[in-house]
C-alpha cells in the first residue's frame, strides 16, 4: 500500500520580473522605434513628462534663424503681377522655383499608357491595350492571366483572343521592348523578334540559358546544333536585352537609417557619441511629486496610490531607457577596442569577432550583447554600418579563434580587386591574388563570396 506524504523539494527558478522585461524589451530598439515607444508611455502615464526634446525646434529659433537659399525660391509666387513690378530680378527667381518644384518618376505605367495613345489603333484596341498595362507588375511581366481579365464573368468586356492577341503584340513592341510578357524567357524572345538583324538560330540560344549563364558553350553548342563561335555571338547579342524590361522603371527603395552611435576621430584619438537628439529627456512631473509628498492638500487614499503607483512606473522607464543607453556604449566601447584596425584602416581590415567575445568582455549574456545590437547602426569616417556587421567569423572556421581573416573583410578585399573596370579577374585568378596576401581560400569560396557581392563572373563582366 503506497502511502502519499507532504514533502519539500528546493529548487532554482529564474522568475522575470515587470522592470526586467521592460528594460529588455526597450534594449531591442532602434533609436526611432524607441523614440515611439517614450511617446505611448508619455500618453500612458500623466506621471511621466519630457523635460527637453532636441529633435524638435521651437518657433522663435525657426523665425530668428537665417534663411537659406532654397527657402527663397518659394516666396515667389506664380503672380504675373510680380514679374511685372520685380522686372528681371523677380523673374529668375520665378524661373528658380519652378526649376525646384519636386517631381515624381514616372513609372511603367504612365509611360507605356504615353505611348499606347501615340498609337494608330482603334478605340477597342486601346482599351484593350491599357487593361493589359494596369495588369503589369515591376517587372512588366502579367500580374495575372490575360485569358481571365476578360472571360465572362469578370468586369472587363469579354474579348475575343485574336483581339486579346493583337493587343498583346501592340504592348510588347512598346518601349521598354518585351513588357506584357509572362516571364522573362518570353521577354527576351519578344526582344530577339524586334532585334534589328538578328543573327539566324539566335532564338534556339534561349533554350540552353542555363549552359550559357554557365560560359559551358560547347555543351549548348551541342545542344542547339551551331558551333562554338555561334553560340559565343549568340551570348554577346542576347546580354544586350534586358531580362527583366520594366525594372528601369520600379521605384527605388529609399531606406533612411538614423545611427545610434557615432565614432569620431580627434586628435588621433576615438570618440564615441551617442546619438541624444532624437531621445528626449525625461522627467516625474513636478505636480505628481507634490500629490504623492501629501503636500497638495487632503487627498483620498485611492488617489494618492494612483499617483505614487504612475511614478513608480515612470522612474522604472527612465531608468530603463538610460540602462538602455548605457549598455549600448559599453557594447561599442569594446567593439572599438576589438576592431580598432577596421577604424583605422577601413573594411578590409575588419577582424573575426563573436558576440561571444564582447559577451566575456563586459561580463554579460551574449543575448544581452545580441539584443544591443540587433537593429540598430552606428556612424564611421568610412560609412554608417549595422552594429551586427562588426560581428563576424574568420574564413578559416567559426569565432575569433581561427583566421586573422574575417568573412567581411575578404569580400571588402575581393570587391577592391574586382573595381577595376580593365581586370577580368577569374575565381582562380582571385584566388592566387588572395593566396600572395597569406588569404587561402579555395576557388569555389571565392566564387561564394563573389556571388554574395553581387558580381557576375569574368566573363559577364
Amino acid at each position: 500500500m503506497q502511502l502519499q506524504r507532504p514533502s519539500f523539494i528546493q529548487e532554482q527558478r529564474l522568475r522575470m520580473n515587470p522592470q526586467i522585461f521592460q528594460s529588455i524589451k526597450l534594449m531591442e530598439l532602434p533609436i526611432m522605434d524607441l523614440r515611439e515607444k517614450i511617446e505611448e508611455e508619455i500618453e500612458r502615464n500623466p506621471a511621466l513628462e519630457v523635460l527637453e526634446d532636441r529633435s524638435t525646434v521651437s518657433l522663435d529659433d525657426a523665425v530668428s534663424s537665417p534663411r537659406k537659399e532654397e527657402d527663397a525660391y518659394f516666396e515667389t509666387t506664380s503672380d504675373p503681377g510680380m514679374v511685372r513690378q520685380g522686372g528681371e530680378e523677380a523673374a529668375d527667381a520665378h524661373r528658380r522655383f519652378i526649376e525646384g518644384v519636386l517631381s515624381r518618376p514616372e513609372t511603367l505605367q504612365q509611360h507605356l499608357l504615353w505611348q499606347l495613345q501615340l498609337e494608330l489603333a482603334d478605340e477597342e484596341l486601346r482599351t484593350i491595350g491599357e487593361i493589359l498595362i494596369q495588369n503589369l507588375d515591376n517587372d512588366g511581366f502579367h500580374k495575372e492571366p490575360p485569358e481571365t481579365l476578360f472571360k465572362e464573368g469578370v468586369a472587363f468586356p469579354v474579348v475575343p483572343p485574336p483581339r486579346l492577341a493583337e493587343a498583346i503584340r501592340l504592348v510588347q513592341t512598346l518601349d521598354p521592348a518585351g513588357s506584357c510578357t509572362a516571364d522573362y524567357r518570353e521577354s527576351l524572345r519578344v526582344q530577339i523578334g524586334l532585334m534589328p538583324n538578328a543573327p539566324p538560330g539566335i532564338e534556339k540560344a534561349l533554350d540552353c540559358l542555363e549552359l550559357l549563364e554557365r560560359e559551358k558553350f560547347s555543351e549548348a553548342a551541342k545542344e542547339i546544333d551551331q558551333s562554338e563561335e555561334e553560340v559565343r555571338y549568340f551570348f554577346e547579342r542576347i546580354k544586350e536585352l534586358s531580362p527583366f524590361p520594366g525594372r528601369s522603371f520600379a521605384p527605388a527603395e529609399v531606406r533612411y537609417v538614423t545611427p545610434d552611435i557615432q565614432v569620431l576621430r580627434e586628435e588621433g584619438e576615438f570618440v564615441i557619441m551617442i546619438n541624444d537628439e532624437a531621445i528626449p529627456v525625461l522627467g516625474i512631473n513636478p505636480f505628481f511629486e507634490e500629490l504623492a509628498s501629501g503636500k497638495g492638500g487632503k487627498n483620498e487614499r485611492p488617489a494618492r496610490e494612483f499617483v505614487k503607483e504612475n511614478i513608480k512606473e515612470a522612474q522604472i522607464f527612465i531608468q530603463s531607457v538610460n540602462q538602455r543607453k548605457h549598455t549600448l556604449l559599453r557594447v561599442s566601447r569594446a567593439i572599438l577596442d576589438f576592431q580598432r584596425p577596421f577604424f583605422v584602416n577601413g573594411p578590409k581590415h575588419l577582424a573575426p569577432l563573436t558576440l561571444g567575445d564582447i559577451a566575456k568582455e563586459l561580463n554579460v549574456h551574449e543575448t544581452t550583447v545580441s539584443r544591443t545590437a540587433n537593429g540598430k547602426y552606428m556612424q564611421t569616417e568610412w560609412g554608417i554600418f549595422e552594429i551586427r556587421y562588426f560581428f563576424t567569423n574568420s574564413i578559416s572556421g567559426t569565432g575569433s579563434g581561427g583566421s586573422r581573416f574575417s568573412k567581411e573583410g575578404v569580400k571588402a578585399i575581393i570587391s577592391e580587386m574586382l573595381a577595376d573596370g580593365n581586370r577580368r579577374l577569374s575565381d582562380q585568378d582571385i584566388a592566387d591574388l588572395l593566396a600572395q596576401r597569406g588569404i587561402a581560400l579555395a576557388r569555389r569560396t571565392v566564387a561564394k563570396y563573389r556571388k554574395e557581392l553581387d558580381v557576375g563572373s569574368s566573363y559577364t563582366r
